[in-house]
């Protein structure tokens, strides 16, 4: 069935968004952080160090199922802007994804024994491209979703904040129940992090969280649906076209302010989290469950966030927020590993050490979070600037070029992990204590002014986005004239040669 309303028309008037819905909008993305953290910061771990596949290929065969993934973004995010359907654009794809993303997680964690070499580089690449691809299909048109939830310049940062919390449960969760419980040293493995058992129960219990969270996410927001846009069928257009339209969708600054931003930013945090385990084990010296409570802090930054980003943005605006936000994340971030290389901070062992880094690696985290949810609500604020110049709507598109981005450069982040491991030349399935002190002091010292200097390059890219507060709400009386004038006249908005 094909909905055939005015451009950026509504079916009714929407009532005001609850909370209890943002709640269940903000639940699918668990989903996403049960991904995230597996591909962060165990997947290289477990290929490389418990399985003992080399570094190198496996950093590689991370990297190809990424930019597979990638190049999947804007075809799943060109068919959610096309999608006509009684059930909308978004909701048949969230629905659709939910079985094979959770079937292809679980056996990315249950390779066949007696793979190794190229025929494992292979296994893990195609499984790692499925998980990706199906979690996309639920990830792109759900992000798509959030701008048309609500047009508010303060409730779409509420919106994100509760999209970001939930995605940190989801990922911080699934690492402290692994550190804690199926990575606790036993009699075999009295370091838990080197027991394959664990991380096959983690595949397990990730692929149900996977299923459930995306489908309970999509039935929440199921009555949302008579209130979103109904536009008219898309006109077809030969790929050469297709390119030319969203070429024409993306040339605006602000978002390539938010997309150089990104670049920077989530390669610097793909080779933090690649590196995460090696360092807390290595580096830090800590156990499993000590790890699980390092682990634990993003969760506590992800809820400071929820409460101060929002309020934060009223104070200072978005961009302003964000560029404070991530400088300060940054210089938290990195102060432990500058003051342990310098003989300034606690010891291995010593009583300090873990609440100190705890505190120190929370407000980072605070600080981190509050700043990735300001840009994601800048894209929505963008979307709105992009349909009064084209005419077009997009949501599909803009949240699958920043995805894009996202999966391409953090796939670079995790090949650069691999390539430091190479350089400082850390030995396979070696037991922590048999590991050379100085390799490890070698891998901090060429971390810190890398991840340095990508943070705060990145958030140079901000002073280029200019929408505030004042132009956004002038963008959208703008399209409101608009669509009351093509109402009034009985015919569809278009721009020359443009159609939505």
């Amino acid at each position: 069935m094909t909905d055939t309303a005015s451009p950026g028309g509504r079916a009714a008037a929407p009532p005001p968004l609850k909370y209890v819905t943002k709640l269940l909008y903000g639940v699918g993305s668990m989903a996403y952080g049960v991904k995230d953290v597996a591909f962060r910061a165990y997947l290289l771990w477990y290929y490389n160090y418990v399985i003992g596949a080399d570094a190198a290929l496996v950093s590689l065969a991370i990297l190809v199922a990424l930019v597979f993934d990638a190049v999947s973004d804007p075809i799943v995010g060109q068919i959610s802007d096309s999608l006509r359907t009684r059930w909308g654009r978004r909701h048949p794809l969230m629905y659709l994804s939910a079985i094979p993303a959770a079937a292809s997680f679980f056996f990315l964690w249950h390779p066949p024994s007696g793979l190794a070499g190229w025929d494992l580089f292979f296994y893990l690449a195609i499984l790692s491209s499925a998980v990706r691809t199906f979690i996309t299909l639920y990830e792109i048109p759900s992000s798509a979703l959030a701008p048309e939830l609500s047009t508010s310049y303060d409730d779409r940062t509420s919106i994100a904040s509760y999209r970001y919390f939930f995605g940190y449960l989801g990922g911080i969760g699934m690492s402290v129940l692994a550190l804690w419980i199926w990575l606790a040293p036993t009699e075999a493995y009295p370091i838990g992090q080197l027991n394959p058992a664990g991380y096959y129960t983690f595949g397990l219990v990730g692929s149900l969280l996977m299923f459930a969270t995306v489908m309970i996410s999509t039935a929440g927001t199921h009555h949302r649906i008579k209130y979103l846009r109904k536009l008219p069928p898309p006109q077809r257009r030969n790929p050469f076209e297709t390119l030319m339209l969203m070429g024409r969708t993306f040339g605006s600054k602000a978002f390539l302010a938010i997309l150089g931003f990104g670049v920077l930013k989530y390669t610097a945090i793909g080779m933090a989290s690649a590196l995460s385990l090696y360092f807390g084990t290595l580096f830090w010296g800590f156990n499993a469950f000590d790890l699980g409570i390092i682990a634990a802090e993003p969760l506590i930054g992800a809820l400071l966030a929820l409460i101060f980003a929002p309020i934060i943005s009223k104070h200072l605006g978005k961009r302003n927020a964000a560029f404070v936000l991530s400088i300060t994340a940054v210089v938290f971030g990195l102060a432990p590993f500058i003051l342990r290389l310098n003989g300034w901070f606690f010891e291995n062992g010593d009583p300090w050490l873990l609440p100190t880094l705890f505190i120190i690696l929370a407000v980072y985290s605070a600080c981190a979070i509050s700043s990735a949810i300001l840009v994601h609500a800048m894209l929505g604020d963008v979307i709105d600037a992009s349909q009064l110049k084209t005419g077009r709507r997009a949501e599909g598109l803009f949240y699958a070029a920043n995805s894009f981005m996202q999966k391409c450069v953090t796939g670079l982040g995790l090949m650069a992990a691999g390539i430091l491991l190479t350089i400082v030349d850390l030995p396979e399935r070696a037991q922590p204590a048999d590991v050379d002190p100085a390799s490890v002091a070698l891998l901090a010292i060429l971390y810190v002014p890398s991840v340095a200097f990508l943070y705060i390059a990145g958030a140079g890219f901000l002073y280029f986005y200019r929408i505030d507060r004042s132009s956004h709400e002038a963008n959208l009386a703008a399209l409101k004239r608009q669509e009351e004038a093509a109402i009034d006249a009985g015919k569809t908005i278009q721009n020359p040669g443009v159609q939505p």
